[in-house]
């Protein structure tokens, strides 16, 4: 499972390099995700070249290292069925989002913060291998790659940055590569991973929409040094801003005319999923947004 087993990455797939270093940093406390990162780079890569000798050699090696982890974690519900797979890693990305965002929002601006807002724009990335995205998780992406390039450059030029979505005076092309900023981490990175001012355009970023009062709870998986000494059970969680239930819920009778499509079973279980998956990490207001979307399918048909 070591990225050290791999062959050198053959310069045809530079595009997934930022994935597979993120699958290293997190292999040990996050394998789930680590394991699609891994399958996002090398479903990425067959579509680059899987023809070229070094990038077959490269591939076969990074197929390996996936059946090792899957058979590793062969027993975790988040492998073996893609609706659970998606929750975690979606879950996992919205947690380093709103970390980010809320230590953005404060005004405490750093690069651990930006590295986090870099992070969770790759591993929404990650979550096309289960299908398209949401327009919310597209919003996401474009806004965290923005602020990532955004706060790294005005700190490298001795600029405060503006917190918040601001003007949003700035646009990331998504079809250029843009490296992920040189942050510190619990890893070894190489200076590889410099971010590329460059390959960020001015242009008109307007039109993103960022979750209201987005405050991520204590015990997000942000990136805290090892030497800090925090652990879980020293973590106290901080009060979540619950969302209103509707009261037509309490008493929700449904129709016998209502006809649910297989599709709309499939996302009721989605929901539902979603539910549970943000329940593991404490996350109350997610977890009541997706069940109440659930409840609202299964009752009137309509999402």
């Amino acid at each position: 499972m070591a990225a050290s087993g791999l062959p050198p990455l053959p310069p045809q797939f530079k595009p997934v390099q930022h994935f597979l270093r993120t699958a290293h940093e997190l292999e040990k406390r996050e394998p789930v995700v680590a394991y699609y990162c891994r399958l996002y780079a090398m479903q990425t890569g067959m579509k680059i070249d899987s023809k070229n000798p070094e990038c077959r050699k490269f591939l076969c090696k990074l197929m390996d290292q996936l059946e090792a982890m899957k058979k590793q974690l062969g027993d975790n519900e988040a492998i073996t069925q893609e609706v659970v797979g998606c929750a975690h890693v979606e879950n996992y990305a919205l947690k380093m989002f709103l970390y980010a965002d809320n230590e953005d929002r404060a005004g405490q601006f750093h690069k651990n913060m930006i590295k986090s807002f870099y992070t969770a724009s790759l591993l929404i990335d990650v979550l096309t291998v289960f299908g398209e995205l949401t327009d919310e998780n597209v919003q996401h992406r474009k806004y965290a790659r923005w602020k990532a390039a955004y706060i790294h450059n005005c700190l490298k030029d001795g600029e405060t940055p503006q917190s918040g979505p601001i003007g949003m005076e700035g646009e990331y092309y998504e079809n250029e590569e843009v490296g992920s900023p040189a942050l510190p981490n619990q890893e070894s990175q190489s200076s590889s991973s410099a971010f590329e001012p460059s390959n960020v355009s001015t242009s008109n970023y307007t039109g993103i929409q960022i979750p209201p009062g987005a405050h991520a709870p204590a015990n997000t998986p942000a990136e805290v040094p090892h030497s800090t000494g925090v652990t879980s059970s020293t973590i106290q969680p901080t009060p979540q801003n619950v969302p209103i239930v509707d009261p037509s819920f309490y008493n929700v009778q449904p129709t016998g005319e209502i006809r649910l499509s297989p599709e709309d079973f499939a996302k009721a279980q989605k929901y539902c999923k979603y539910a549970g998956s943000a329940l593991q990490y404490e996350d109350v207001n997610t977890a009541v947004q997706n069940l109440q979307k659930a409840l609202k399918l299964l009752t009137t048909g309509r999402e």
